[in-house]
């Protein structure tokens, strides 16, 4: 499968436009984060699309309670028929701790979150009592509607993986080049899906990416754009690991033959989809871009 990340447009109507352009191409999924809230984004864009599914990458899990999330996800599940992939994540320690939000124990926060969330998700009465938060017979009837939307959990670390592959559906990952995928993320997650008795999780894989004759000055470009990510810890330790030196080392930058060829290595590394975020710096670039993830999608499509 192949897939989009949608931008964080400054309006709404950008937002629409572009996910109706993704389904009319024939992408599989589109993605939201940016400025704006994901679901909000999603729940306006399901009644002007009818077949692409719709995915958020991700909604934070600490500023919002498994309560609350659940509530909203089955909203936005029933306004989109059935379309919303739930991806979430516990961010990073600075996003979240400028909030207020202790972020001391993610592993944990994110098990417990996972554990309420779920149960809610698929009508149960939860009952849970744990470090960071405790339900006492708490049920959705909103739930009976609609099944609930898959669970993908943000995760690149072995630990996260685990919890990921243990109480979710599947993750998604960023920045993760093939060899990383191959030797990491899907062990370690099937590893944990399969003593959980679940099905193999979904592994989304999201980067950058540039169709372009010019690789040279778009490798630069992308060194200039990614510069920042690569200081963060969790970046660090997954392109060392991947054993890449920087974010554009794994950014999908070359003609059609060339990303292709990648997008093939990641497939055969285990990853079930590709989270696309066009890169492109000129209009005619990024549509040439968008036209080929799009065929790619296509070609690849065996649903």
């Amino acid at each position: 499968m192949a897939s989009i990340s949608v931008p964080g447009e400054p309006t709404l109507e950008n937002v629409i436009s572009t996910i109706a352009r993704a389904e009319a191409a024939g992408f599989d999924t589109a993605w939201t984060s940016g400025r704006m809230d994901a679901l909000t984004q999603l729940a306006v864009a399901g009644a002007s699309t009818t077949r692409v599914e719709l995915g958020t990458a991700i909604v934070p899990t600490y500023p919002r309670h498994p309560q609350a999330l659940a509530q909203q996800a089955l909203t936005v599940q029933i306004g989109c028929a059935g379309r919303l992939a739930l991806g979430v994540g516990v961010s990073h320690d600075t996003s979240m701790s400028s909030l207020g939000f202790d972020w001391s124990a993610p592993v944990r926060h994110a098990r417990e979150y996972l554990t309420c969330l779920s149960g809610l998700l698929s009508g149960a009465e939860v009952t849970f009592s744990g470090a960071d938060y405790s339900l006492s017979k708490v049920s959705l009837p909103l739930a009976t509607l609609t099944a609930g939307p898959p669970v993908l959990m943000a995760a690149l670390g072995p630990k996260m993986l685990r919890v990921a592959g243990s109480l979710a559906d599947g993750t998604v990952l960023w920045l993760s080049g093939a060899r990383y995928v191959r030797t990491v993320a899907v062990p370690e997650i099937a590893a944990a899906a399969e003593g959980a008795g679940k099905p193999l999780p979904r592994v989304v894989a999201g980067a950058p990416v540039w169709v372009t004759d010019d690789r040279t000055s778009a490798y630069e470009h992308a060194e200039r754009a990614l510069a920042g990510i690569g200081s963060r810890p969790v970046y660090r330790a997954v392109l060392d690991l991947n054993e890449s030196s920087s974010p554009a080392q794994v950014a999908l930058i070359g003609d059609e033959a060339a990303v292709g060829g990648r997008l093939d290595e990641l497939a055969e590394a285990g990853a079930a989809d590709f989270a696309a975020q066009i890169l492109a710096s000129s209009p005619e670039e990024y549509d040439r871009t968008h036209a080929f993830l799009a065929g790619y999608a296509r070609r690849n499509d065996v649903s």
